[in-house]
């Protein structure tokens, strides 16, 4: 064993004592560790129930955008980025009005499109995707929404979440949008468990049945956005909740009880009580007044003057 020159005491060994001989340390969390399983992985027989519950809730479910073309569709969905559908549908209900084209898009120009989107967040570089992506249309597509993948993509600010979308809404194929819901859902509920975006979307492209591929994407959406909530998934009153693989389902909150309402004889006891109280005041302020009055001395006049 080695030994330092200036100490008496032999250097600490480090090799590892025997197990019998080790404290039992608690387990530190690490930063980054990936959290406990939260969901057994749904069967097949669960999937189809999933689904056949949701599609018998709601047989034609549809996006919560406003819009009455690709065009209209593309740019919305362009604008929803870290933005809500509502502030989405107010901003473009102005904007259609005046243009609903790419042409007429581009004669807004900037300063003309952001005063009708600045409204949402990101508003300036949105605004200069769109008309980008407005001048590309024009000239490479004859105005029209291409209805691929490769040729969505290739436009400004157009990524695979927002290309999936206009594919699966506005052209009818099965596509998977995975957004911050479905994310959430496949992991929770065991029906796509991932860690990425893309894992989840390649493993719903390959569990979820065809039948139920068209809609799937705003099945999820929906019940993710109203239902399986991100902070607390509302299970109680969940509907697939008996297919779902999630462990910690939750239950109903306790409802706070009303106060007990206080008899009639008692209520008007407590009134009189309380007017009372007020009437008397005026009088047992009026009494300490006089009681005080009568214990000071008073001095008259005079010698006030003549101390003066």
């Amino acid at each position: 064993m080695w030994q330092n020159k200036n100490s008496k005491m032999p250097a600490k060994s480090h090799r590892k004592k025997p197990l019998h001989l080790r404290a039992e340390q608690p387990q530190c969390k690490i930063r980054g560790k990936p959290a406990l399983k939260q969901a057994n992985t749904m069967k097949k027989e669960q999937i189809i129930q999933f689904f056949s519950t949701l599609q018998a809730a709601n047989p034609h479910p549809q996006t919560e955008l406003v819009y009455s073309s690709p065009f209209e569709l593309l740019i919305a969905v362009l604008l929803s980025a870290q933005a809500t559908d509502v502030s989405v549908n107010k901003a473009t209900q102005t904007l259609y009005k005046v243009a609903n084209t790419p042409q007429a898009m581009l004669q807004l120009g900037q300063e003309g499109l952001e005063a009708h989107i600045k409204t949402i967040g990101l508003y300036r570089s949105k605004a200069k995707h769109i008309l980008q992506t407005c001048q590309i249309l024009l000239e490479q597509h004859q105005s029209q929404v291409p209805d691929n993948r490769e040729a969505l993509e290739a436009l400004p600010g157009v990524g695979r979440k927002t290309a999936n979308v206009v594919l699966n809404v506005a052209f009818g194929q099965p596509t998977m949008a995975v957004d911050t819901h479905i994310f959430r859902l496949g992991n929770r509920t065991g029906l796509a468990p991932g860690k990425t975006p893309l894992d989840v979307e390649r493993k719903l492209l390959k569990r979820i049945p065809e039948a139920f591929m068209q809609h799937a994407h705003h099945w999820l959406i929906l019940h993710g956005r109203y239902i399986c909530k991100a902070r607390t998934p509302e299970c109680w009153r969940c509907a697939v909740a008996n297919s779902c693989g999630y462990k910690n389902k939750t239950t109903a909150p306790k409802a706070s009880l009303p106060k007990a309402k206080q008899p009639e004889t008692k209520q008007r006891n407590a009134t009189a009580a309380t007017a009372t109280a007020t009437s008397t005041k005026p009088k047992q302020n009026a009494a300490k007044t006089a009681a005080y009055a009568a214990k000071t001395p008073h001095k008259p006049a005079s010698a006030h003057k003549a101390r003066a």
